[in-house]
């Protein structure tokens, strides 16, 4: 069986994505039931050295498919800009990622591997193969951000479990 890249990287970001559109449909119904301030779990953190909820929302769209443009354009940098400060705006954000997703062609994202690309942040810069750069570096910054999101949700009270945060498994559909 030969490598995709494809296969490695985009239903896995689409699969979590989905799990972290729920878990804030979840966090939204829990403000409503709990008379709880929307804002007060959207800037809730787990340290005061960590970002907020709302950032580790955002940051699921950057190591997904904002990491697929990168290696398109042949740089990624952080995303800078402020996270949305609602759940509109952060499940719009969420569903935007999964469209791009779900538009890519596989052929396209195989097409990346060996190609060179660079990630830089201020001095700081690293340069990849695509592979490595999706494999090493934005999924398990993808998966932190998402756990981290969940785990926010938890200590903040929202009745999530393991299943919230997996999501719909890609099961063997007909063979």
């Amino acid at each position: 069986m030969s490598f995709s890249l494809y296969a490695a990287t985009v239903p896995t970001f689409c699969q979590m994505l989905e799990a972290v559109a729920g878990l804030l449909d979840k966090a939204a119904a829990h403000c409503v039931t709990k008379d709880i301030a929307p804002a007060d779990l959207i800037q809730a953190r787990l340290a005061p050295d960590m970002f907020n909820f709302a950032y580790q929302v955002k940051s699921t769209a950057v190591h997904s498919l904002g990491a697929i443009e990168g290696v398109r354009r042949g740089l990624f940098g952080p995303d800078l800009e402020p996270p949305p400060e609602d759940f509109a705006g952060l499940r719009a954000r969420v569903t935007g990622a999964l469209s791009g997703l779900r538009a890519l062609a596989p052929e396209e994202v195989n097409g990346f591997l060996g190609r060179d690309m660079r990630f830089e942040f201020r001095d700081l810069r690293i340069d990849f193969t695509a592979e490595d750069f999706l494999l090493s570096f934005s999924q398990p910054n993808f998966f932190f951000h998402a756990t981290t999101a969940y785990d926010i949700l938890r200590w903040q009270g929202v009745a999530i479990g393991k299943r919230n945060f997996v999501g719909q498994l890609r099961g063997n559909s007909g063979r």
